[in-house]
Order: structure tokens, then sequence, then C-alpha cells
């Protein structure tokens, strides 16, 4: 099972507080090193402010050298396709290929309206997302020397060049998840390389892959095509006093965490990340709340990550 730093920069986080963890995330052998896709904090004043996703990868594409960068996940309602396929792909560029797009129909009404971004009802914002995954797939694979037309209701695209090209061929993994029951499991089918699962269950986790895997088989794509990851909140310690501070510090109780997150000590984390893998968990994103705590995520790596 692979390990990946998550992030909330949003709650409140300067590009350098993201650097330091995704220098250390680097060091310790994690996977990836993602963030969120937010412009609002939730419950908190989230100071100083908000950084913007993809400039930040960028940013991290440069001063990192190894560990695969991405969204959990980008708002389809944040960006145009088009100038989102190009920043992706120039992004992609300056890591040397180690991007990958999360991309989702976006969900946070507060965040629309505070920062004057249209907020169309659910259907129409998968009805965009739709489009925009059509859109970007569409350029990043149409082949050099050739021009990309769409004719959709929301994005259409008539002769681009569709240009640049990702370094990753045929583009870098997409990324899709949530707990939909139709429409997301069918466009993870069409589009998608991983389906994540966040903040779940194991019954729940269990038959939202169910699902994602009949949705595959109705369209001829092997299931097993896909790779199936989950998110879940970083609560670890070697003690029931590290434990505590660790939860105190990100609000939460730690018994709600033992249930609902991945919380306790080394071995605990690593009985429930066996749970998980039974039922087809082959990546799990580590929902690192406290950035100022790199000693987190050097003892998840050094007691846990060998053992999973």
């Amino acid at each position: 099972m692979e390990l990946r730093v998550f992030t909330e920069p949003q709650q409140g986080a300067t590009y350098d507080d993201l650097l330091r963890v995704a220098r250390t995330a680097e060091d310790c052998g994690y996977g990836a090193f993602f963030r969120s896709d937010h412009y609002l904090a939730m419950n908190t004043e989230g100071l100083p402010g908000p950084t913007d996703a993809w400039i930040t990868l960028a940013g991290l594409a440069r001063e990192t050298s190894t560990i695969r960068l991405g969204t959990l996940v980008t708002s389809a309602t944040f960006r145009y396709p088009g100038p989102l396929a190009i920043a992706v792909a120039q992004v992609d560029a300056m890591s040397g290929g180690r991007v990958e797009l999360g991309i989702g129909a976006g969900w946070y009404t507060e965040e629309h309206q505070a920062y004057g971004i249209p907020f169309p009802p659910l259907g129409e914002r998968f009805d965009r997302l739709e489009e925009s995954l059509a859109v970007i797939t569409g350029l990043w694979d149409t082949p050099l020397g050739q021009t990309f037309s769409h004719p959709g209701a929301h994005f259409p695209i008539t002769d681009s060049p569709a240009l640049p090209k990702p370094v990753q061929r045929p583009h870098p993994p997409i990324l899709m998840g949530g707990q939909g029951k139709t429409r997301t499991p069918a466009l993870t089918a069409r589009y998608a390389d991983e389906f994540n699962i966040p903040f779940s269950s194991l019954e729940d986790t269990a038959a939202q892959f169910d699902r994602v895997r009949k949705a595959c088989s109705a369209i001829d794509r092997n299931p097993d095509s896909l790779t199936y990851s989950g998110a879940l909140v970083l609560c670890c310690g070697r003690t029931e006093a590290e434990i505590a501070r660790r939860a105190e510090a990100i609000g939460r109780e730690v018994g709600e965490l033992r249930e609902n997150g991945l919380a306790g000590t080394p071995a605990e984390l690593v009985d429930k990340l066996g749970r998980y893998r039974e039922i087809g968990v082959q990546r799990v994103y580590l929902q690192t709340l406290d950035l100022s705590d790199t000693e987190h995520l050097e003892l998840v790596a050094a007691e846990v990550m060998s053992q999973v």
C-alpha cells in the first residue's frame, strides 16, 4: 500500500509551510504530496489566507525532485478546462512528469460566493465536469500537428492547436472520487486513472468501489485498470499523551479520530490500514492538518510505512 501526504492549506498555511511539508514527505519516502483546492477556510480564520493550488504546485515542481504532486481535488467550477489543461501540462513539464490532476464537480457554496465564482446547481455542475474532462483529455490526446474541436454546450472548442502537451503520455493521471452513486462511478469509469473515496468507513468504501467496478464493466473497461484509494485524517503517536496532543492541535477528539480517521499508535495504524487493504484500497492519502508538526510524518514513515 502506498501512503501519500494530503494537506488542507485553506485552513491556514503559507507557501513556505507547504514547501517544508512537501520536502519532508519527499525525504521520508511518501508517494506524493497533494493539496486541496479551496479558496475559503472552514470553521477557522485560515490566516494568512488561501494559496492557489496550481501556483503552489508549480513552485513545488521546481523545489522538489522526486515526489509526485497533485490536487485532491480541483473544482471544475474554478477554471475553464482549456486554460486548466494548459496549466497542468506546464506544471507537468516543470516537474519532469510528476503531476496528477484530481478533479471534481465542486461543492463548497460559500467559497464561490466569497470570490465571485459562479456556482450552478448540482446537475449542471456535473454536466460541466463531464464536459471539462472531455475537453482536457481531448486537448492532451490530440496528436501534434492536429487540431481539436469540441461542440460542447458549456465549453465549445474550435480548431485548438491543443498545446502544450504534458510530459507524461498519454497524459497526467486523472483522479476522481466521491460518494455519488451514479454519475461519479460512470465518469470515473470513462475518464479516470484513480478513484478515491475520502473519509469513509470500510463498509461505505467497499460499496462505492463495487459501484465503480460495475460502471467500468458496463463500458467494457477492466476495473483493475483503475487505482483505488482512500483518504483518512492522520493522528499518530507513540503514547496516549502524544496522540492526545496531536488530536488537540487539530481540534478533534481521540476517540472520534480512532473511529473515523487513522488514529492511534503505529501498530493501530498498521492494523487499520491492513483492513482497508483487504477491501481493495491500494493507496491512502493521509490528511495532515497540523503543518507545523513534520515529526508526525517522520514517525509514520519510520514505523508505519515499512509495514504496509
